[in-house]
């Protein structure tokens, strides 16, 4: 039994009334033991002193590609459809288990340092056992899973998989990595989109999802372009079909939803659908702006992601935040959107996402030990004097603010030096290995 004593620090508990309060927080193994003043430090192994110091639950992003982390920089200015058939779709094709691994630890490392302490993540077709090891190693939380292609004419062929095996490697994946070590990872389905999906292989993800009891992961309603291909099809649009086919209840995650009819809203409502916004990849890409404050006001399960490093160029979910906000504020005015709603959003909405609202995303006795220490104590959060802490959080803070995360009882970053991964084998790993695929990548139809 290993016992972590926080002291004085400034807790934002994102608990059911919101509290916060300057207090200790005692960790016992991988959960908070209690939450208190005093406490005391009898038989601890550590404590941390976190005066001046404000903590919070881990950040939870639902929509991350692990393995584009290396494609950073190599797809901008470039609408959806494009970025994939030119950009990420022949990268994704270039990618063996050794880039694969670094791109996942390349962008751990960036999502830890950043205080994102569980992440939902679609990988590529192949090699998708490499990144769960990066996973296991890095001590991060996240549900993952490989992605699904069993059609599309301009999807390279090394991407475009047999039906029945891409069934069958998936089931071999969830079989392995779901609930390891005491759950911190699991599974998920990850079919693509629609567009590169056979109704055959959707239904069959519906029945293994309902079968396994896991979640399903994919995009929809991201981009006109994909809409229209989805309607010429299926006759159908996105949620509609996703629906018809049996795939639309509380187990489906969807990225994106830019552009919903009231007919899918209704849908998704109803069959308590989850829906990962992505402000800075939908910006960046020219999706559009999603119409996140109807969806809230309809109280569907609204969370945040960063996409991958391609569409945003970086997976901080602090960027996330700011731009949730302020995006929808010309819109629909200042009050929408408050830094209470989007810090929610990023924290315990992760959580119910996953379906983990009572193991994480707040700050409770009895919940996992997923929390981060922010350092505020800088020009560019202060006055800090009757000013609320989450307005601080969500308008004012950066990643750089970060000083240490925890991730299920264990540190796995303190004091800025990561703990679990080498930061410079890392990087040189990641120069090293994008240069090889470019190279493959250019042999590639």
């Amino acid at each position: 039994m290993s016992k972590l004593l926080i002291k004085q620090a400034e807790i934002v508990t994102m608990n059911e009334n919101n509290e916060i309060f300057v207090g200790d927080l005692l960790i016992e193994d991988d959960r908070i033991k209690e939450i208190g003043a005093n406490l005391s430090s009898a038989a601890v192994e550590k404590v941390i002193d976190a005066t001046n110091k404000t903590v919070i639950p881990g950040f939870v992003q639902t929509h991350i590609h692990l393995c584009q982390t290396v494609f950073r920089g190599r797809a901008d200015d470039l609408e959806l459809l494009d970025w994939l058939k030119k950009r990420i779709w022949p990268l994704e094709a270039a990618h063996d288990e050794e880039s694969l691994y670094y791109s996942a630890l390349l962008g751990i490392g960036e999502l830890i340092q950043s205080g994102t302490t569980a992440i939902v993540d679609m990988e590529t077709v192949h090699h998708t056992d490499s990144a769960f090891q990066a996973i296991a190693s890095s001590g991060i939380r996240a549900l993952s899973g490989k992605v699904m292609m069993d059609k599309g004419e301009e999807v390279p062929k090394l991407l475009r998989e047999n039906t029945n095996q891409s069934i069958q490697e998936s089931v071999d994946l969830l079989e392995k990595w779901h609930n390891y070590d005491g759950g911190r990872i699991k599974y998920a389905f990850s079919p693509r989109f629609v567009v590169s999906c056979t109704e055959e292989l959707l239904k069959e993800v519906a029945h293994l999802s309902g079968t396994y009891g896991v979640h399903v992961h994919t995009h929809a309603s991201e981009n006109r372009g994909e809409i229209e291909i989805v309607e010429r099809e299926t006759g159908l649009r996105n949620i509609e079909y996703l629906d018809r086919i049996g795939l639309a209840n509380d187990r489906l995650i969807l990225a994106h939803c830019v552009w919903l009819n009231e007919n899918e809203k209704r849908i998704i409502k109803e069959k308590g659908i989850h829906v990962s916004h992505c402000p800075g990849s939908n910006l960046k890409l020219a999706s559009g702006v999603a119409e996140i404050p109807s969806l809230i006001d309809e109280q569907i399960s609204i969370s945040l992601g960063a996409d991958g490093a391609p569409c945003n160029n970086n997976l901080d979910m602090f960027n996330e935040m700011r731009l949730a906000a302020l995006i929808q504020k010309p819109l629909h005015g200042p009050t929408t959107m408050d830094a209470k709603t989007v810090l929610k959003m990023a924290t315990i909405g992760g959580a119910k996402a996953i379906g983990l609202e009572n193991e994480i995303g707040s700050i409770e006795v009895g919940k996992k030990a997923d929390i981060v220490m922010l350092d505020l104590h800088d020009f560019h959060t202060y006055p800090s004097f009757d000013v609320d802490p989450i307005s601080r959080i969500v308008y004012s803070a950066t990643r750089a603010d970060v000083v240490t995360s925890i991730i299920n009882g264990k540190i796995v970053m303190e004091n800025r030096i990561m703990k679990t991964l080498d930061k410079s084998t890392v990087l040189a790993e990641a120069d090293r290995l994008i240069k090889r695929m470019t190279k493959r990548m250019a042999t590639i139809v």
